[in-house]
Parts: C-alpha cells; sequence; structure tokens
C-alpha cells in the first residue's frame, strides 16, 4: 500500500499515464459516472488517441477504466453490485445533543458561535410545560451508517434536528456537548482529517455576485488543489466539474445579486456545491440543498449529488419534502421528529414500514409528503411520536435478522490504506500526504499562505473592479468635501483669524477622512459568510484573508488622499510648497490607512450594518471631541486625558499643524493685530496705536505696526502640539492602522469557531 501512494506522485493520480486497460461500462445497473479525475486522465488520453472518444467528444461518453466500471451497482440502499470493493464506511450511534431550553421561548437550538446564517430553531413539538427540564434534546440517541456511493437523505418536519444531525456528523458540534461517536473504517473522526477529506455545502448560496461560474469554481481550485498541480491541470478539472454540474451554458454568466442579473436559483445552488467539491471530498455534507428551488432544479441539484455519490464519495444532505423522483435518488433515509428517529432505511421500504405500523401509503400519494404528514398528526396527538419510534425500534430488530447488510460490508483496509487507496484511484484529498505519515498528519491546507494571498488578492481586484460604482461614489463624496472647504476656507491669510481658521480646517479635513472610511464596514459583512464558509475548511488561512484585504484596499486610499489634497492644499493656501504638499498628502494617506483599519476591525467585530454605522460614528465623534481641537491636551480633565492619546484623530491633526506652523520666517500676529479675537479689537486704528504704544513702553520694547509679536511656533505651543513631531505623528497614525488590522485578524480567529457548544 505504501509503495503505491508514494507512486501517486504529489497525491495527483490522473498526472499518471492513463490506466492500461480500459473496460466497457457494466451493461447493467445505474451507470456510475467517473470522478472528476478519472474524467482528467480520460481527457488526457482522448487528447493522444481521439478515436478514443465518442462522436460527441462528451467527457461522460468517454470508456471508464476498469476500476470506475467495477462500481457500477443498483440504488439498492445498501447492496453491493459484484466485484465493487467498498473502502469507506460512516458510522454514527446513539448521537445525543441537548441544549439548555430558552426562558423566554426561545428556540434553544443555537449554543455557540456557529454560522449566522447555520442557525436551527429545531423547535421541540410538545406543549410547553412549567415542570419541563431545563435542557431539550435535539437528537436522541440517533444511529445510521452510509457507505461510499450512497446518499443518505435526513428529512423530518421543521425543528426536527435534521440540520443538527448534519453538523454533529460534520463535527460543527463540539465533541463535548455532543455525546455518541462518529467513525469513518471503525475509526474516530478527528477535526483536521475531516477538514482535509470532508465538505461542508450551507443551505444558503454564499458567492461572490460579480464573479462568473468559471472564474468562482478557478478560485475555489486555486485555494484547494495543491500548488503542484500546474494551472492548465486546475483548468482542465474546473471545466470538468462545471459539465459534472451541468453548468456548461451557464459558465461565462456572472452569478448575480439583486442589482445585477445572473445565473438562476438552480444554478446558482449547483456553482455553490461546486465551489466545495473541487478537492473531490470523500464526505460531502449538503444543509437542505434543495431549499427554495422548483422541484426541477431540485431534482437536477440531487442529479449531481448522484454523479457525486457515484464517483466515490459519501453524500449526507438534510432535504425538506423530496419529490418522487428525488426520492429514487437516494440510497438511504433518516426520518427525524423532534430529534428522535421514526424511521431509517431504504426509501423504498417505506410504504411496508407505514403498512406495517397501521398507517398504509395510498398508491397514488407521495411517500416522503405521506411521512411527513402522518408524523405532524401524531406530533399533535396527545402521546406524540412515541409510538412510532417504540415501532422503529422493534421493526429494526425484527429486519436485522433477515438482512445481512452488515455482514456483506466488512473493513478490510484501516482508514490511512483506505484514504491511499481512494487518493490512487482518483479521488483528491486536498492538501492529504498520507504516505509519509500518519492519517492525522494531514495538511489543514493546500497552499502556502503567500498563494493564498495572491488568489485572495486576485478575487478580490476582479470583485471590485466589476463595481467600479462603489468607488466612484466614494471618491465623489471626497471631492465634494474638499471643493466645499476649498471655497469656504479660500486663501487663508496670515493673521490671528486666519491662524485660527487653519485650527477649524484642519480639524474638520482629518475628520472627515475617518468618517469617509466608514462605507468600508458593509464590505467585509458583505463578504463575512463567504468568508466564514471558506475558511470552516481550510480553504485558506486568517492570515492570508487580513493581508489580501488590507493589499486591495490600499490602492484606492492612494487615489482618494491624492484627490483631496490636490483639491484643498493650493486653495486653501497652506505653507510649505511641494515637500509641505507631499506631507499633506502623506497624512490623509496615513487617516485614510487608520480609518479603513479601524472600520475593517469593527465589521469583524459587530456583524450588523446599521449597528456598525452607530458604534463607528459615536466613536469617531469621541475621537474629534478629545483630538485637541475643542479642548487643548493641557486643559482636559485628567480622568479624560487617556482618552486623548487613543484618539485617531489626534495624531495627523497635529501632523498638519506642525506642518503648517512650524516653519521658520512666518508670522501670524503683527503689532495690533494682538487686539483682534478680543474686546480691544473694535476700538479704532488711532487708539490701538497709542494703547499699544502704551504697552510698549511699560515692557520696555518697541512694538510698531510690523512688529511680528506670534509665530507659527507660538500658535503650536498655544494649541499644546508640543509633544511629537510630524513625522512622529505620522507614524503613530500608520501605526494605528497596522495595529487595527491585527486586531482584525484576531477577531476573525476568535469569532470563526464553527461549532456549537
Amino acid at each position: 500500500m505504501h509503495a503505491m501512494a508514494r507512486a501517486v506522485h504529489d497525491r495527483l493520480p490522473f498526472l499518471a499515464s492513463p490506466e492500461p486497460a480500459l473496460a466497457p461500462p457494466a451493461p447493467a445497473g445505474r451507470r456510475r459516472n467517473p470522478s472528476l479525475s478519472e474524467m482528467l486522465s480520460l481527457v488526457s488520453a482522448a487528447t493522444v488517441d481521439p478515436a478514443g472518444t465518442d462522436d460527441d467528444g462528451s467527457v461522460f461518453s468517454l470508456p471508464m477504466p476498469q476500476s470506475a466500471a467495477a462500481g457500477v451497482g443498483d440504488n439498492n440502499a445498501g447492496g453491493e453490485a459484484p466485484g465493487r470493493t467498498i473502502q469507506f464506511r460512516l458510522a454514527f450511534t446513539d448521537l445525543t445533543y441537548s441544549v439548555r431550553r430558552a426562558r423566554h421561548g426561545g428556540d434553544g437550538g443555537g449554543g455557540g458561535p456557529c454560522l449566522p446564517v447555520q442557525r436551527r430553531s429545531d423547535r421541540v413539538t410538545a406543549a410547553p410545560d412549567a415542570h419541563a427540564p431545563r435542557t431539550k434534546a435535539l437528537l436522541a440517541g440517533v444511529s445510521g451508517e452510509a457507505k461510499e456511493g450512497e446518499i443518505l437523505a435526513v428529512m423530518g418536519a421543521s425543528g426536527s434536528g435534521k440540520s443538527t444531525l448534519i453538523d454533529a456528523l460534520a463535527n460543527r458540534i463540539s465533541r463535548d456537548a455532543l455525546k455518541g461517536s462518529v467513525t469513518l473504517n471503525g475509526e474516530p473522526l478527528t477535526g483536521n482529517i475531516l477538514k482535509s477529506m470532508s465538505a461542508y455545502v450551507m443551505q444558503d448560496d454564499l458567492l461572490f455576485p460579480m464573479l462568473t461560474v468559471t472564474e468562482t469554481l478557478s478560485f475555489a481550485a486555486d485555494f484547494r488543489l495543491p500548488r503542484s498541480l500546474c494551472a492548465a491541470k486546475k483548468r482542465a478539472r474546473v471545466h470538468a466539474l462545471i459539465d459534472q454540474l451541468g453548468l456548461r451554458a451557464a459558465a461565462n454568466t456572472i452569478i448575480g445579486d439583486e442589482g445585477h442579473r445572473g445565473v438562476s436559483g438552480g444554478e446558482r445552488r449547483r456553482v455553490s456545491i461546486g465551489t466545495d467539491i473541487i478537492h473531490d471530498p470523500i464526505l460531502l455534507f449538503l444543509d437542505e440543498p434543495t431549499s427554495g428551488l422548483d422541484s426541477t432544479s431540485a431534482f437536477m441539484v440531487v442529479k449531481v449529488l448522484r454523479r457525486i455519490a457515484e464517483s466515490g464519495s459519501i453524500v449526507i444532505t438534510s432535504i425538506h419534502q423530496p419529490s418522487q423522483r428525488i426520492l429514487g435518488l437516494l440510497d438511504r433515509l433518516i426520518l427525524l421528529s423532534g430529534g428522535h428517529t421514526v424511521f431509517s432505511g431504504a426509501p423504498s421500504a417505506l410504504p411496508t414500514y407505514f403498512a406495517e405500523f397501521g398507517h398504509p401509503v395510498p398508491d397514488d400519494e407521495n411517500r416522503a409528503e405521506f411521512a411527513l404528514d402522518l408524523i405532524r398528526e401524531l406530533e399533535a396527538s396527545p402521546t406524540g411520536t412515541k409510538p412510532l419510534v417504540e415501532f422503529h425500534r422493534t421493526w429494526k430488530l425484527m429486519h436485522a435478522a433477515r438482512s445481512d447488510d452488515a455482514a456483506a460490508w466488512a473493513p478490510t483496509m484501516s482508514l490511512k490504506e483506505a484514504i491511499s487507496a481512494s487518493i490512487s484511484r482518483g479521488k483528491l484529498v486536498s492538501g492529504a500526504d498520507v504516505s509519509s505519515g500518519e492519517a492525522a498528519s494531514m495538511h489543514t491546507y493546500a497552499n502556502p499562505f503567500w498563494v493564498e494571498m495572491k488568489v485572495l488578492t486576485k478575487r478580490s481586484a476582479i470583485n471590485t473592479r466589476r463595481m467600479p460604482e462603489l468607488f466612484l461614489i466614494r471618491l465623489g463624496a471626497v471631492v465634494v468635501t474638499g471643493v466645499i472647504l476649498a471655497t469656504v476656507f479660500f486663501k487663508l491669510d496670515q493673521s490671528p483669524k486666519g491662524a485660527q481658521e487653519r485650527l477649524g480646517f484642519f480639524a474638520f479635513a482629518m475628520s472627515t477622512m475617518f468618517y469617509t472610511c466608514a462605507d468600508a464596514l458593509p464590505v467585509f459583512l458583505q463578504e463575512r459568510y463567504v468568508f466564514l464558509r471558506e475558511t470552516a475548511y481550510g480553504a485558506y488561512r486568517h492570515v492570508s484573508y487580513v493581508l489580501s484585504n488590507a493589499i486591495v484596499s490600499f490602492p484606492p486610499l492612494v487615489v482618494l488622499s491624492l484627490a483631496f489634497a490636490l483639491t484643498t492644499f493650493f486653495a486653501v493656501g497652506l505653507a510649505g510648497g511641494a515637500s509641505g504638499f507631499a506631507f499633506y498628502t502623506l497624512a490623509i494617506l496615513a487617516s485614510f490607512w487608520a480609518g479603513s483599519g479601524f472600520v475593517t476591525f469593527l465589521s469583524g467585530v459587530i456583524p450588523h450594518v446599521m449597528i456598525g454605522y452607530t458604534v463607528v460614528v459615536a466613536i469617531l465623534a469621541y475621537f474629534l471631541l478629545f483630538s485637541g481641537f475643542f479642548i487643548n491636551r493641557d486643559r482636559i480633565p485628567a480622568y479624560w486625558l487617556w482618552f486623548h492619546y487613543l484618539s485617531l484623530v489626534k495624531y495627523p491633526f497635529e501632523g498638519v499643524l506642525q506642518n503648517e506652523f512650524a516653519r521658520g520666517g512666518e508670522c501670524f500676529v503683527r503689532g495690533a493685530q494682538i487686539f483682534d479675537n478680543s474686546p480691544l479689537g473694535a476700538l479704532p486704528e488711532a487708539v490701538k496705536e497709542r494703547v499699544l504704544a502704551s504697552i510698549s513702553s511699560a515692557l520696555g520694547v518697541g512694538i510698531g505696526a510690523d512688529t511680528c509679536v506670534a509665530t507659527g511656533r507660538s500658535v503650536l505651543r498655544q494649541a499644546a502640539v508640543t509633544q511629537l513631531g510630524k513625522w512622529e505623528c505620522l507614524l503613530v497614525t500608520a501605526a494605528w492602522g497596522f495595529f487595527f488590522r491585527i486586531l482584525f485578524y484576531f477577531s476573525l480567529v476568535l469569532g470563526s469557531k464553527n461549532k456549537r457548544r
């Protein structure tokens, strides 16, 4: 087995030469579709010998390898076709999960920071009881199994525990809270192994709206497939997956959203599934993949799941009221009610099961609908579904003796050996390296962080470029604000009033930079669930996302800074020439950088847009209040002085003040101008001259009409801007931006623990 694994270069068997012997498809039973990697090897063989394909040249019409042909079997929910070797068997026994009841009628189905979109009510159908226990069981002793090549469907009414069972099997519930066992080939599944060999498809389609179907799947391939796989092979894999998903006609269509027309709902669901199966996982979990779709679209989705299962995967999905056609595609079915199992077995056994229970299924009625209606009637009865639960236990014991299903499959390989064998026949496990150690040593990520960062940056750049209206609106707001400030503070003079007006201009301008950054709040909130879905199963690292987010957001900040600086610097008449303009631009850029970092951090902590805006506006108002403009540092009460040093507005504000007033040779108060901004300012000029002469005589210093009384440094001392130089202020402002992005990283790490407690 190890020799075979070593022969598979970089865990990519389809890169090796094609199989020497090809067998025709089995003549009987449902035809098994080849796995993605088998299709790719066949595509490679067809390129060498075109005669090997059918007339239409379809990937699906190529002859299958012997290993694929051997897997053909009937949909018999447990019976295996002759010659087929089943390498994986997922078994779960007595799964029990309880949560504390909510005091005010809450659903109690949460319990821990799982994905917000994945929370389920899982309500218990019994009437409320004042003496009821404080906890309720969302799962109560649920057992079952699923084998390679099968679809296990979990069905039940709303609140029956379907999603909870899927979460339990997918390791999305803390093992401390979940009782029972989940094994693969008899070995417990650890988190790292499960992440590498499985995928979880959420109920909501979490995709970037401006990317095409091909681009969406291509980026998923870049994340989940090893770097050793060349770009051409990745493209071939993406195209094969598009064919398997039935998305060829929509390959170049954008996903779309409310404001952009894109693919249909069924196509969107298939794309969502495709992003998670790009690495050909052995285990595939889905949470109600047909929810919200019409019957035809739902059937197409389950048909895709059928192909995935037949390619050598175990597919476990929750499903709500499937049609008769969909039932025919399922291998195993579990019916839940209030967390209890009321049926488990082949869908074809439903009529016999309910007939023996005393409620036969009418010939002209959908078996799934009949089962759900009967369960609802029982739940509304005084005894509830307890008789059906007890009947199920008896029925399973009765049929266990007749069935040889358990004896038909016996594990002959360890989990490590089964994974190696699965890889050798074409399954891709992202980042797996079972040939060099235990299965538990499988890597969590397929690529190094710099590759992840490169792919994330490219994807964000494409998505941003296709929505230019967001940047243009922000640019327009900055330019309009700059024009208003330029016209209000046009050509300020060097006088006491001019100095005061400069202080007001700088305070408003620097605070505007931070308020303008508030529009970045919805950006991550829109990507939040996409990020949580992709990182839940190791598509990329958190640090890669943080760095790419910073890289993509920086170039627009440079453009905004130049636009505001060019609009205001020369019109207001600020000092310093070219060097002064350069520092002024850098100060604006640093303010944008710090502000965007602050807002990005808050978006990682506060998941709601309106609450986020309220918090951002309030905190920025506090920053402006304590920046030193409204009240000098030496006048702030000691118990509030700490907030002055935390103010983001303080440092760029003091920096531009230093840039404007710390230059020599500039005078802002001359002669009689010392009376400006005071009651003596209204005196006639002749009186001012006599008072000035009296002051000169009393002080023994000659003060004439052109004598400089206060320089720019005097203005700085009066404003209490004396602790830091302008370059120090610039560095501190930039450092705030880096600091908040570090906090953003930790908020992602701590906030994306995707498990119920």
